[in-house]
């Protein structure tokens, strides 16, 4: 199950929808041309809206049925257009009916036909990059978002669709000087949740639990609450707890019960648990409520999983009809449908061209290059894989099945130590990570087995058994020589030599230079390296085998990680 991928999606749709509500911030003199919101559904939207808060669904429903009786009255109202159009984009985010966003694009080209956006229409602008980003085009979401942004750098709401845009271009810079920008604009519940977010993705998961946490503590309505629990409920899943997160889940389905991510999710934690018939209840209502292809995909793995082919098989068409379906009204669902071809269809080439693709077209995040990695091993292609799947883990984000895919590639590439090291490393980030997958990676490790005794062979650049072999030689030759010297030689020439030698030692000649000249000298002899010449005889006239015990081995020391789980 690719339920990481498929739950960034399911996170980046509800976000888009929670974010969209920053595009529907009443501008400056809004309230001269348009009428002033009315207690009511109307009213509290509005007040939402005006905050930064998402809206209910009913209550949305009654902006965009207000705004639309207002704008046929009043078709010169550039804001009210904008504010319709955006109000689509989140409906349509919030219940994955796509045919939405094509009311959104008429709504806010409306809107820059009666002000464009390079004259001052930063509402439609932000409204028109929150649509990009909800049909997954980031380039164009980029252009639109960072032409707002340069008229009007200090309205907060647009800081939050770029930091969308740049995460789908794989920009994780950029994303954190959008970040910033926002903390500074805007505190609450919106500006919390979305720190909770981009610090889950640098791998910071205690730091992005706190400020989940946050988030709930401020959150001002009961939508904008259940988006905050069920981002805490992923950070409890994605540590391998499902009880934990099924209680986040829980509530947020409490405050929020059409809040389709948490049935989602919450299915999915009922799996790792044993509870399928519960879990396919939840899908069941998440498809009810949102027929989104990455359900479809989830669910079609855990009918996999436990040998129900057939039904496996209704899911896995469903995806296909949705994405299809998505794509006529512009939606680009390119990502799940190369991992479902990836995996599941007939034609793994087809999903490296799709992936290859978007990548191309500069749809580099995590997310694709993992995707894209995969796709390339599944075609049989490990040495292209592989730089694709480093790219994915090496942005910091605790995801097993990031791992797990790494380390499937290094084990086809003959790299057992790195592949043991990743396969584990998913295992224990989250043991359930998929009911298809885990499996499978516990077997790899049980295949690939424990490593060699002795350690890795080329640590300090020899290998262990050499270094060994080499150290015996040269005990034997040191002890040959020693035997050598101990004998006496049977050459009178050799006597002599020696007495002679002995006598010099007992009265070396007398130094008759002058004083200066003999300092001169000694000076002039000592090493190079600092030491005085007394500490240099003393060192060479050593026994070699001091020299070996006393020389220091190098030692490493890794970097401390911002985080050790």
């Amino acid at each position: 199950m690719k339920s990481e991928h498929v739950k960034n999606t399911a996170i980046s749709t509800l976000v888009g929808a929670t974010l969209v509500v920053g595009v529907i911030t009443i501008a400056p003199g809004w309230g001269d041309k348009g009428p002033r919101p009315t207690p009511g559904a109307v009213g509290r939207a509005m007040s939402a809206v005006g905050t930064g808060t998402p809206a209910s669904l009913l209550d949305l429903s009654a902006l965009i049925e207000d705004r639309e009786r207002w704008v046929r009255a009043h078709p010169r109202d550039e804001e009210s257009w904008a504010v319709l159009g955006s109000a689509y984009v989140e409906r349509g985010s919030r219940t994955a009916d796509p045919a939405y966003y094509t009311q959104a694009q008429d709504a806010l080209q409306r809107s820059v036909d009666v002000l464009p956006g390079e004259k001052g229409n930063v509402d439609a602008l932000v409204g028109l990059a929150a649509l990009a980003n909800a049909r997954h085009d980031f380039a164009k979401a980029r252009t639109l978002g960072e032409s707002a942004a340069k008229q009007k750098p200090r309205r907060w709401g647009t800081y939050p669709v770029l930091i969308d845009t740049y995460s789908g271009l794989g920009d994780y810079k950029a994303v954190g000087k959008a970040m910033d920008k926002l903390a500074k604009l805007h505190q609450g519940g919106q500006t919390l949740g979305r720190m909770a977010e981009v610090y889950r993705e640098r791998g910071w998961r205690e730091d992005a639990a706190a400020k989940a946490y946050d988030a709930v503590g401020s959150a001002e309505s009961d939508a904008e609450k259940a988006a905050a629990l069920h981002l805490l409920g992923d950070l409890s899943w994605e540590r391998g707890e499902p009880e934990e997160a099924i209680e986040q889940y829980d509530s947020a389905l409490k405050l929020a019960p059409d809040h389709h991510p948490s049935l989602a999710s919450r299915g999915r934690a009922l799996a790792a648990l044993g509870r399928t018939d519960e879990a396919f209840r939840d899908y069941q209502s998440a498809l009810d409520h949102a027929p989104l292809p990455e359900y479809a995909l989830e669910a079609g793995e855990l009918y996999q999983s436990l040998g129900l082919d057939g039904d496996a098989a209704s899911q896995y068409a469903r995806l296909r009809k949705w994405a299809e379906r998505a794509g006529i009204d512009g939606v680009n669902e390119e990502l799940v449908l190369g991992l479902f071809e990836a995996d599941h269809g007939d034609d793994v080439d087809a999903a490296v061209r799709r992936l290859q693709a978007e990548w191309d077209r500069g749809h580099r995040s995590m997310y694709v290059a993992d995707a894209l990695g995969w796709a390339l091993f599944r075609a049989g292609n490990a040495e292209d894989a592989l730089p694709h799947a480093k790219t994915a883990t090496d942005q910091g984000m605790r995801s097993a099945l990031f791992a797990y895919h790494r380390g499937e590639i290094e084990r086809a590439l003959d790299l057992p130590g790195p592949a043991r090291r990743h396969l584990g490393e998913a295992l224990r980030i989250n043991p359930y990570f998929s009911p298809l997958l885990a499996p499978e990676a516990r077997d790899a490790l049980d295949e690939l087995g424990e490593p060699p005794p002795g350690g890795p062979e080329d640590l300090l650049g020899y290998d262990p058994e050499e270094m060994e072999a080499e150290a015996e030689a040269e005990a034997e030759a040191e002890a040959e020589a020693e035997a050598d010297s101990a004998s006496p030689s049977p050459s009178p020439s050799g006597s002599e030599s020696g007495a002679a030698s002995a006598d010099a030692e007992a009265s070396p000649p007398p130094d008759n230079r002058p004083s200066e000249v003999a300092s001169e000298n000694e000076e002039a002899s000592e090493p190079s390296d600092g030491r005085s010449p007394d500490a240099a005889r003393a060192t060479q006239s050593a026994p070699e085998e001091n020299q070996s015990e006393e020389s220091p081995e190098p030692s490493a020391s890794p970097t401390p990680s911002r985080e050790s789980e």
